[in-house]
């Protein structure tokens, strides 16, 4: 009987000295130490400790955890964008030889919106020719004192529409001329880097 109460004693202690040791903060900013960290410092994260009082494993804060994870996604991010900068790179020294030629590929992208441009400004010169006569039609009869058929109102609402699509059109070939020139200048400046020139 003493021989069993003295294993189990033997057991339990050495159980106790095996047991985890454990290091956390409370709100406070009090340190406590324990064999079992309380599941509300889970969260605040914690340190395990062994014996000598080593930290051997530390719990991260759920603050730690978001910082690292964002951590993480910046890193995935820049890592991305590293590889399409370097895909671009590959791409744009295979297509090029010199600067030359990638004037060459700007001059024919502009060229399709200046044909854009000089065929709705010529369309538009012919629609404010014909929107003048209707107006001047209406104005007329208005004069007159008689009322302006359905048609002819219709006719003036199409053209003043057609005018400012028109308007449109050149604004947005305009625009996009602007952005083509922007992108060639940035590939030809990149060109010019990879190139060491």
């Amino acid at each position: 009987m003493a021989f069993s109460v003295l294993m189990a004693a033997l057991l339990l202690t050495a159980a106790t000295a095996d047991a985890a040791m454990y290091r956390w903060v409370d709100g406070n900013g009090r340190v406590h130490y324990g064999d079992t960290l309380p599941s509300t410092y889970q969260k605040s994260g914690a340190a395990e400790m062994n014996k000598q009082g080593n930290v051997v494993k530390r719990t991260q804060s759920e603050v730690e955890r978001k910082a690292e994870a964002e951590h993480l996604a910046e890193q995935k991010r820049m890592q991305v964008e590293a590889q399409k900068q370097a895909q671009q790179d590959r791409a744009l020294t295979s297509t090029y030889t010199t600067e030359a030629e990638i004037d060459l590929t700007r001059d024919r992208a502009l060229e399709h919106h200046k044909l854009a441009i000089k065929g709705a400004e010529a369309r538009a010169r012919a629609v404010e020719s014909n929107l003048g006569e209707l107006n001047a039609r209406v104005a007329a009869i208005q004069k007159s004192g008689r009322a302006v058929a359905p048609n002819l109102k219709e006719q003036v609402a199409q053209a003043t529409n057609e005018r400012l699509e028109l308007k449109r059109i050149i604004l947005t070939n305009e625009e996009a001329m602007v952005k083509v020139r922007e992108r060639y200048e940035a590939d030809k400046e990149r060109f010019r880097t990879l190139k060491g020139r």
